[in-house]
């Protein structure tokens, strides 16, 4: 089966990317797939993360101002999807081009979108001006629009669901990065959280947290590790909480999942999520995670006050308590982190890639 995906990039180390070297590496090495991956001005061959070797690229070039680029990237997708000619199309895109898609090269073949994002990435919530209001209107209308022309329509939660009003809806989970044989031990005084610094993340909700453990427990560490952006003024508010001494930030590395086996506490202060995969690889590795309950993810992958904790979404006097408390109690800490690392083996890639394969297959009418 010849499978196209359709992207922005893969070079960077986003979730999108990561989930994306592990299914369609797999699809490529042990389902056979003849697997093509088409990018948008990426012009670069070096990945961040591992795609098989037998997985084929395509790099569309639309550069110029907006009416150009849209002109040229039309024009080059419809080339290629015209010459490769896929049995199935899979979009990975959540911006608005990607519900597009169906109306700019229409529906050679079944057609997949997949939603790694909440809703709210696009439309955001509370007071808006009369400018934001029509904008957003737009918005909702073409991705809902959009979305009715895909054969599928899949998100990663079953909150997710409650997002869009479509039939073809379908949730498939993200599939794990990795599943080690050896796990933190949950002696090191170290909480951990794995992302790029942004509004979403809610890297100030979590500083203000951390500044009440530090109160009480100054020899622990938090490590941030994630594309940093100066302009969400974590350092200064960092200073400003005086917390600077046990907080660090990292720019992103490939062996992340040394940092998960170092850490004892995994934190997530996101104030919405698509998924939260980073809540699956710490729980891998048998840490237990505390995470706001935010639209969507964790309380799909958490059971609360069983492998880990859900704390009401902007609540960061209970969050910090959540910390204190798994920081406390050891024993309770360790029993959390053993039931977490068992909890997601239902998360486990080859489980995840074989109910790809089964949606590929059921839309193209093709037996395994």
């Amino acid at each position: 089966m010849k499978l196209l995906y359709i992207v922005n990039r893969i070079d960077g180390p986003g979730g999108l990317e990561r989930v994306l070297s592990i299914k369609a590496s797999i699809l490529a090495d042990h389902y056979k797939y003849d697997v093509h991956i088409a990018t948008l001005n990426q012009n670069s061959d070096e990945l961040f993360y591992k795609f098989s070797s037998g997985i084929t690229y395509h790099d569309i070039t639309a550069k110029g101002n907006p009416l150009v680029h849209a002109y040229k990237y039309a024009t080059g997708l419809r080339r290629l999807v015209k010459n490769l000619k896929p049995d199935v199309i899979a979009v990975c895109d959540d911006g608005l081009k990607g519900f597009l898609v169906p109306k700019i090269i229409g529906k050679p073949c079944p057609m997949i979108y997949e939603r790694h994002v909440s809703r709210d990435a696009v439309i955001k919530k509370g007071k808006k001006s009369i400018m934001t209001k029509v904008s957003d209107g737009i918005k909702s209308r073409l991705m809902n629009i959009g979305g009715r022309s895909y054969d599928r329509f899949v998100v990663l939660t079953k909150g997710n669901l409650n997002e869009w009003k479509f039939k073809n809806l379908k949730v498939i989970p993200n599939p794990l990065s990795f599943y080690p044989d050896e796990q933190s031990t949950l002696q090191n005084k170290r909480a951990l959280a794995v992302g790029k610094q942004s509004f979403q993340k809610g890297y100030d909700r979590l500083l203000k947290s951390w500044k009440i453990v530090t109160q009480t427990y100054p020899d622990w560490i938090l490590d941030i590790y994630g594309t940093i952006d100066k302009s969400q003024q974590l350092d200064q508010l960092a200073e400003q909480l005086g917390v600077t001494k046990t907080v660090n930030f990292y720019k992103p590395v490939r062996n992340i999942a040394e940092k998960y086996q170092e850490a004892s506490i995994y934190t997530m202060s996101s104030r919405y999520e698509g998924f939260g995969m980073v809540l699956t690889e710490a729980m891998a590795y048998g840490v237990p995670c505390i995470s706001y309950d935010c639209p969507y993810g964790p309380s799909d992958i958490i059971s609360d006050k069983e492998d880990g904790l859900l704390i009401e979404n902007g609540d960061t006097e209970a969050f910090a308590e959540g910390i204190l408390t798994l920081i406390k109690n050891e024993e309770e800490r360790k029993t959390m982190g053993v039931k977490a690392r068992e909890a997601v083996k239902e998360y486990l890639p080859e489980k995840i890639s074989e109910e790809w394969d089964r949606l590929f297959r059921s839309l193209t009418n093709t037996d395994s």
